[in-house]
């Protein structure tokens, strides 16, 4: 249980941690809409949303857990089956109920966090962009658009389904050489709402029976 953070926030949306320089083809409508879902993603003072987190092997999902989000520029907060992440600006505190343990580290260059701009700016980093059209997705009318990477990265492809009128992503699917699939499924989105000044704080004194870690 302790490392299902660490499998959604770096391992699943290894889309934004590998760049390269070869010549890249980006669809010019696939670019439009997710640059307006960047923008308009900016734009908030702070989102939340409900995602349920799906694995499995093949393009079978075989496993999911729901979880929720929400972030305020930078900062973030992320909890999944008794499992909690708080990114504070400066450090990652990842924590677990069922392990009683907190583990603190500052992110590297290399580690990915979880927030929707990952995967609607980072296709710029390798990946080959193309419009495939409109697709029904939980309810939703969404545009498709392809990943495909530039080069040898450990992925097959990357799909990323949005709602272009509302501007917001709405699925993640990731398939892998290895024939894993993951795939996060996004709903409730809220924008702009009144949060705790404490909502990205960590308070040591709610886990002085934790176990803590500092990297």
């Amino acid at each position: 249980m302790k490392n299902v953070l660490k499998k959604i926030a770096l391992a699943v949306f290894t889309v934004g941690a590998v760049a390269s320089f070869s010549a890249q083809k980006i669809d010019a409508k696939a670019k439009a809409i997710l640059d307006a879902v960047a923008t308009n993603y900016k734009s908030k003072e702070n989102v939340y949303f409900k995602f349920v987190y799906g694995t499995g092997s093949g393009k079978k999902v075989t496993k999911t857990e729901p979880g929720i989000f929400y972030s305020a520029k930078d900062l973030y907060k992320l909890k999944i089956m008794g499992t909690e992440q708080i990114f504070d600006g400066n450090k990652i505190y990842n924590i677990s109920e069922e392990d009683q343990e907190v583990t603190v580290a500052k992110p590297s260059g290399s580690e990915q966090m979880f927030s929707p701009l990952n995967y609607i700016e980072e296709y710029k980093k390798g990946y080959n962009v193309k419009y495939i059209g409109k697709i029904k997705v939980n309810g939703v009318h969404a545009d498709y658009i392809k990943l495909t990477p530039t080069k040898n990265n450990g992925i097959k492809e990357v799909n990323l389904f949005v709602n272009a009128a509302k501007k917001q992503l709405v699925k993640i699917e990731q398939f892998s050489n290895d024939n894993a699939v993951s795939v996060i499924a996004i709903s409730n989105y809220k924008e702009n709402q009144k949060l705790s000044s404490t909502m990205f704080t960590f308070d040591k004194e709610q886990y002085k029976n934790y176990f803590v870690t500092e990297l």
